[in-house]
């Protein structure tokens, strides 16, 4: 990857550049998980782009192993297997690609304004209308391949969500002021969007996917509480650093970046 490239010579103009990953979407019906399908073809050699959209999830997961809610035919559940030639310390890079990519997609298909919050959910109306996972294999200590993993709430209406998910998750159908989503159009815009980025990425390295979080962040200029190992620390969130770290500025102007973690915007 050339993160010095000022051009890309591969890559056309966005509005003329046409995905080949749509061709490689697989659809099914009921599966545990999006992901583990997609490691399974991933593992048999399947090539990258190949994704898995399923209508219903009965093991979906998001982070740190939560149970994601994914009742049929209501969201978009998919999965989709990447080969990028990344050094592991990057590979966090990937999970900010993504979500830009579906936030583009999400506002310019359906008009909700969706935010990012650091470093894998969208929300919009302050609450989370999608969830991304990026998962890493690693095969003689490099990156083998990665599943990137996107759980978006389409037409889920509010009876859909269980009792601890009412006032935290939200849907397209419900922030669209109950206008359904055409799951088939805004799959195409993601997978569009995500290509379109990922090669850009590959080409560029992490400026331009940095340029459009930063843009599209509804964390940055909050005070966040973050937990560390070393206990709670709060701090403002200013931007990012060239890795995809948080940057954290406390009461006495020090900035500290974070990597990987839970944060609690007040």
């Amino acid at each position: 990857m050339n993160h010095n490239s000022k051009h890309t010579p591969g890559i056309p103009a966005r509005d003329s550049f046409v995905s080949g990953w749509q061709e490689g979407l697989q659809l099914l019906d009921s599966v545990v998980s999006t992901q583990e399908e997609a490691k399974r073809l991933a593992e048999a050699g399947a090539p990258e782009g190949t994704a898995v959209r399923a209508e219903e999830q009965t093991g979906g997961r998001g982070r740190m192993g939560r149970k994601w809610h994914s009742p049929k035919g209501k969201g978009i559940w998919m999965s989709i297997v990447l080969r990028p030639d990344l050094p592991l310390s990057l590979t966090p890079q990937l999970t900010l690609l993504a979500g830009v990519a579906v936030c583009t997609a999400i506002r310019e298909v359906t008009g909700v304004p969706a935010g990012i919050k650091w470093p894998n959910d969208l929300l919009a109306g302050g609450r989370k209308i999608c969830g991304i996972l990026v998962e890493s294999c690693l095969r003689e200590g490099g990156l083998h391949y990665a599943i990137a993993g996107i759980g978006i709430s389409a037409n889920l209406v509010p009876e859909d969500y269980p009792d601890h998910l009412q006032g935290v998750g939200t849907s397209l159908l419900i922030e669209g002021g109950g206008i359904p989503v055409d799951r088939d159009q805004l799959t195409r815009a993601v997978l569009t969007e995500l290509e379109y980025l990922y090669r850009l990425y590959m080409e560029q390295g992490f400026h331009p996917v940095k340029e459009r979080w930063e843009a599209m962040s509804v964390t940055l200029g909050r005070q966040i509480f973050f937990n560390t190992p070393q206990g709670r620390c709060e701090g403002k969130a200013v931007g990012l650093d060239d890795s995809g770290g948080l940057l954290l500025q406390d009461e006495a102007g020090n900035i500290t970046s974070i990597l990987s973690g839970e944060i609690e915007m007040i």
